[in-house]
């Protein structure tokens, strides 16, 4: 039988792409949106709680009392959870107050315990949501850390999935990738595959104003002035993950705050796309790489939209939100005023 599967997990992967048609009608090249919210708990990080649960498993690492603990932005946290479900493990969450309530919510629906840290303290401070879940896992008795960030896991989950996906839909003509950076296990798995198809295929990492990844990439070391608070989650690091394959990536790009916010909304209104703020920051990075990089109509370009926007209804999506943070009043209707000026970092 066809679309029958023995339980949700059957669903992960094999996401589709999608035609952007008019937020980059001005870029002269064939350009993909692929949704990574079709997944069955709506984020590219199904992929990696599968695979890396998985892997744990075969090793006998994983025993049937199990504690799975991790550190997340919300995503990874709701993908662990499901998997958690469906293979009988308690599942503990740290997440940082960047995490809105609708994802803590989203996380305790499915069963996790859930520990919020605050998001503007160093990686090494004892309260940042890295360091909880790593005490946390070593005072729990029979634990598992995924640790995404620095999980070699997390790369290989796209290398397997998400990289030949993209291969077989393009039918090898793909020539740009672009994705937002967080782990970086998406963007360096998925490279690292279609490097070895086409070495030529430009990669291009977006990351976020307030991060330190784009810099370290550039000049191999990490500047603290460039680390300060920002409001996009899921993207961008006050460390350096072992998951981001540097040397797969050509170039970055910084997106801000309040252009990303833009972007999120334009694609829901323009082109039905009903994204979360990454997918914002994403095709703002395309833009913004346009404007010094230009394509051309042979150019096939994929974006990856890593999560849906129903986990952001009170952050990007609500008018009051975005009005708190001093952008745009009555942004839903300004678009065409806004996008005048670009922004460029």
């Amino acid at each position: 039988m066809n679309n029958v599967y023995n339980d949700i997990l059957g669903l992960i992967g094999h996401t589709p792409l999608v035609k952007l048609n008019t937020v980059t009608k001005d870029i002269p090249a064939t350009i993909y949106a692929k949704l990574e919210s079709f997944n069955p708990g709506h984020s590219t990080k199904d992929r990696i709680a599968l695979h890396i649960i998985n892997r744990a498993e075969e090793k006998g690492i994983l025993k049937s009392d199990s504690v799975i603990v991790e550190t997340t932005s919300g995503n990874t946290g709701f993908s662990v959870a499901m998997v958690s479900i469906v293979k009988g493990y308690k599942c503990i969450l740290a997440v940082s107050d960047k995490t809105k309530a609708e994802k803590i919510a989203y996380l305790k629906a499915l069963g996790a315990q859930v520990y919020v840290c605050p998001a503007n303290v160093p990686a090494d401070d004892p309260r940042s949501y890295y360091e909880v879940a790593k005490r946390i896992a070593s005072e729990t008795p029979n634990s598992v850390y995924i640790n995404q960030y620095f999980n070699e896991l997390n790369i290989d989950a796209h290398y397997q999935t998400t990289g030949p996906e993209i291969w077989e839909q393009t039918h090898g003509k793909i020539t740009h990738l672009f994705a937002c950076t967080g782990t970086g296990g998406t963007l360096s798995g998925s490279a690292k595959f279609l490097k070895e198809q086409n070495p030529d295929i430009k990669i291009i990492g977006v990351d976020a104003d307030g991060s330190i990844l784009k810099g370290y990439h550039e000049t191999g070391k990490i500047n603290k002035d460039d680390i300060k608070p920002y409001q996009i989650e899921g993207m961008g690091k006050n460390l350096i993950p072992t998951a981001l394959l540097f040397d797969k990536i050509d170039q970055f790009v910084k997106v801000n705050d309040e252009m990303s916010a833009y972007r999120t909304r334009e694609i829901a209104l323009k082109e039905a796309i009903m994204g979360g703020y990454t997918c914002g920051a994403v095709t703002q990075g395309l833009i913004q790489y346009a404007q010094s990089n230009p394509f051309n109509q042979h150019d096939l370009v994929v974006l990856i939209y890593p999560d849906h926007g129903s986990r952001y209804l009170t952050k990007v999506y609500s008018d009051e939100w975005m009005q708190q943070q001093g952008f745009v009043n009555n942004c839903v209707h300004n678009y065409e005023e806004v996008f005048k000026t670009e922004y460029i970092k």
